[in-house]
């Protein structure tokens, strides 16, 4: 599928102003070079365009919002200045895997003074001497390089946090739970009470031989018969 198609698939009859999330990897570029994408998408901040055979950013539109540009598996050799006069706000730039070999051609990222993370895995230009150091005192601005800072310190990850609705709303279910739990176990508790009372009582009435149980009958028997003989004397 060529970019064009692409573009007006990912729109999905959105307005381009309204968008500020496009990927357009592995779609066909025309002869090498951007085309379908305009400056009407004022609100784009994240753009991926990976692997789609890109040989020059040239054509890309002036899109000042934009914040990550990921370039990767693509034969961009050089014309980077076009993204300092193009995508002035940019913070995340990924080229790995394109044909930069000289640390000179990253020079023209100098003018991209919010620019904080650089990847250029799998570029020729990482094969140099002092290649990590020469790339941290060219970009001063620069935190991190290939993921991890002129310290070797790692990158965070950048996963978007959970919405304080969700949370809300998982503390609702844990409470809910909570009392569900405290309701069936003292529920359960006075239950297993009375069952064993119940059980204890049976026991003792299954434990009693039968003699002193049919002693014990005659004697509750007699004390009825006195009790009613006492009543006819009182009459």
């Amino acid at each position: 599928m060529d970019m064009k198609k692409r573009l007006t698939l990912e729109l999905r009859n959105r307005k381009a102003a309204e968008v500020k999330e496009m990927v357009l990897d592995n779609c066909r570029s025309d002869d090498g070079k951007i085309t379908g994408l305009t400056a009407e998408f004022v609100n784009l901040e994240f753009l991926s365009m990976i692997n789609i055979n890109l040989l020059s950013v040239a054509n890309l539109p002036k899109l000042e919002k934009l914040r990550k540009l990921e370039l990767s598996d693509n034969r961009i050799s050089g014309g980077l200045e076009v993204l300092a006069k193009k995508t002035p706000n940019l913070t995340h730039l990924n080229l790995s895997g394109n044909k930069i070999k000289d640390i000179n051609t990253l020079e023209p990222l100098k003018k991209l003074n919010h620019l904080m993370s650089l990847d250029l895995f799998n570029c020729e230009v990482t094969m140099l001497n002092n290649y990590r150091e020469s790339v941290f005192a060219l970009l001063p601005q620069l935190t991190y390089l290939d993921g991890f800072d002129a310290d070797d310190q790692e990158a965070p990850d950048s996963d978007p946090e959970p919405d304080e609705g969700e949370e809300d709303e998982d503390e609702e279910e844990f409470d809910e739970d909570e009392l569900d739990e405290e309701d069936e176990d003292g529920v359960d508790e006075e239950d297993v009470e009375e069952e064993e009372e119940g059980e204890e009582e049976e026991e003792d009435e299954e434990d009693t031989p039968q003699g002193e149980k049919r002693k014990r009958d005659l004697e509750d028997e007699g004390d009825e018969e006195d009790f009613d003989d006492e009543e006819e004397d009182d009459e």
